[in-house]
């Protein structure tokens, strides 16, 4: 072992003795390094063995952190964050007919959760009705049917929808699911503007990594532009899209590019706000978002840093923004499906737990918690309401909400924010150029030429290397493999919710005015054609005349036509 003098202490400066220090443990430490190989975090970042002052010598410690609740909010978007309000509980939920996931909601209502999140089936996400052809066996399987406004009624049956917040993960028909839920709302006796949630009607996210799109991307964003103007004006609590990075990452991306791309497209969706006349203060204080809890622990904390001191820095220098409201970056988070595993599936509860931390500890807004049994099937009642429990217990049981930020400073941790936010800032370089000083049309000609796509799959090949070469350890796969794993009661969604889903479809069509169907489909197809006018006044007529979320996508089609995506090998 190398014998190095220790520095005294007042001999030097404090950053030249801490290093001094390091050069000392280096020393000593070298021989009782044994780990094979080079420590990375999960997106393959090079992770030093030790952090120290010296790490973050230079960095102005007022600018990069402050204090929560002010700029550059790298410590929270309000001054006493939990201290004052806890994160929303809000489990992801959906499955069978609306008369199923309405028993369900109201179940995990009494349990104390403290809103809703609406996941539909594929054909609903698709845009596609459930007498399809193409619904053919996948009818209430992932989520919940809804093909009209009395599905929607059903579903929200003796739920207060101006007394709750929901949020509805749903992006090519999202225009047409807000149409239903402001419909519903109204029926109910609550006027517009006392429905608050959140939708998620992020379209640029689809073409980088989801693919549930159905108008190409120009058509899409006035879409989404309208909802935006739509939802400004007379529906002042309510979220008009939710950014979202979370299926950017389960496609396989790294944290910084799930970062970076989410951030990009939210930046597109500020300019494409201004483009179409408003201010943007008048609509960014109302732009959330919506990132992924991955396994790393403290790059996800890094990440969420981040994101909101890159997002209040671009906002207020970039765009003009002078609202303080503006700068906040407020997001939900889900912990990462893709990192639970079929395999010894009660293992996926700690994994759970401990990417819920890494949410609370980023300073998250709202959670949701996956089931452990979620990889194999939609949760059991019983897997749902311990996913719910890990997050009360973890709200109320160690101590978790008393200090703001109580990671904060920690010199690994603050290091790691630096780096990623470096690479954020590398593709929005990248963006701007491909876009000629535009990031809404960098986005567009990333989409075009499949360089989103190419940077995704790139970084999945990447770390499915590693597992497979077993340099990466998932325990239960790769490692502490057991041959016979204990089977779980899975729910099951039979064939006969798809029956039951088609008959009450049928119902309706038998039972509507025909006449007024199809006066009100000419109507949404008039305002489609005329770029001057908003399509929600006319969609909230349609589907108040029962018109089915298929006849209304195809009607829009006619317009804005049909998107397929370009293979990129």
């Amino acid at each position: 072992m190398t014998s190095v003098p220790r520095p005294r202490s007042g001999e030097m400066d404090p950053v030249e003795g801490m290093r001094a220090l390091l050069d000392l443990w280096r020393a000593r430490s070298e021989d009782a390094d044994t780990r094979p190989v080079a420590m990375t975090t999960l997106s393959g970042e090079p992770v030093a063995p030790l952090y120290t002052a010296a790490d973050r010598a230079g960095v102005d410690e007022v600018s990069s952190l402050g204090v929560p609740g002010e700029f550059p909010f790298t410590r929270g978007v309000y001054p006493a964050m939990y201290r004052s309000r806890l994160w929303t509980t809000r489990l992801f939920s959906g499955f069978g007919t609306a008369e199923e996931t309405n028993a369900r909601y109201r179940a995990l209502l009494e349990a104390g959760q403290d809103g809703l999140s609406v996941a539909v089936d594929l054909p609903t996400l698709m845009g596609v009705d459930s007498d399809d052809p193409r619904a053919l066996g996948e009818v209430g399987r992932c989520g919940v049917a809804v093909d009209t406004l009395e599905d929607f009624r059903i579903l929200f049956d003796d739920i207060p929808t101006g007394e709750i917040t929901t949020s509805m993960t749903i992006n090519s028909p999202a225009s047409i699911l807000l149409a239903m839920y402001v419909s519903v709302g109204e029926e109910q006796g609550f006027a517009r503007h006392r429905l608050g949630g959140t939708i998620q009607n992020d379209m640029l996210k689809e073409y980088h990594a989801q693919k549930e799109y159905f108008f190409p991307p120009r058509p899409s964003m006035r879409i989404v532009a309208d909802m935006m103007r739509f939802t400004t004006a007379e529906m002042p609590r309510w979220h008009p899209v939710s950014v979202s990075g979370y299926h950017i990452r389960e496609a396989g991306s790294t944290a910084a590019q799930e970062l970076a791309f989410t951030l990009a497209d939210g930046f597109a969706y500020v300019e494409l706000g201004e483009a179409s006349g408003m201010s943007v203060d008048d609509f960014a204080p109302r732009l959330s978002f919506f990132f992924n809890a991955h396994l790393d622990f403290f790059e996800e904390i890094a990440k969420y840093r981040a994101a909101r001191r890159i997002w209040s820095r671009w906002l207020r220098d970039r765009y003009g923004a002078k609202s303080q409201r503006s700068l906040l970056m407020r997001f939900h988070t889900q912990t990462a499906g893709v990192s639970l595993t079929a395999q010894q599936p009660y293992n996926n509860v700690v994994r759970t737990t401990v990417e819920a931390l890494a949410a609370v500890f980023g300073g998250t807004q709202s959670l949701h918690t996956n089931s452990l049994d979620e990889t194999l099937a939609l949760p059991t009642a019983r897997a749902a309401k311990l996913a719910l429990r890990t997050q009360q217990i973890l709200a109320y049981e160690h101590g978790l909400t008393n200090v703001v930020d109580p990671l904060g400073g920690s010199y690994y941790l603050e290091s790691l924010t630096d780096r990623i936010e470096a690479r954020a800032e590398e593709y929005f370089a990248k963006i701007l150029e491909m876009g000629g000083g535009s990031i809404l049309e960098g986005v567009y000609a990333g989409i075009e030429s499949g360089w989103f796509q190419v940077e995704i799959a790139d970084a999945s090949y990447r770390l499915q290397r590693e597992y497979e070469a077993g340099s990466r350890k998932q325990v239960g796969v790769n490692v502490y493999v057991e041959a016979d794993d204990e089977e779980l009661e899975v729910l099951e969604i039979g064939p006969e919710a798809e029956v039951r889903q088609q008959k009450r479809l049928a119902e309706v069509k038998a039972t509507r005015d025909a006449a007024r169907v199809e006066t009100a489909l000419t109507a949404v197809r008039a305002a489609a054609a005329d770029p001057t006018r908003n399509l929600m006044p006319p969609l909230i007529d349609a589907v108040r005349a029962h018109a089915t979320v298929g006849e209304l996508m195809q009607t829009m089609a006619g317009v804005f036509g049909r998107y397929a995506e370009r293979p990129v090998l």
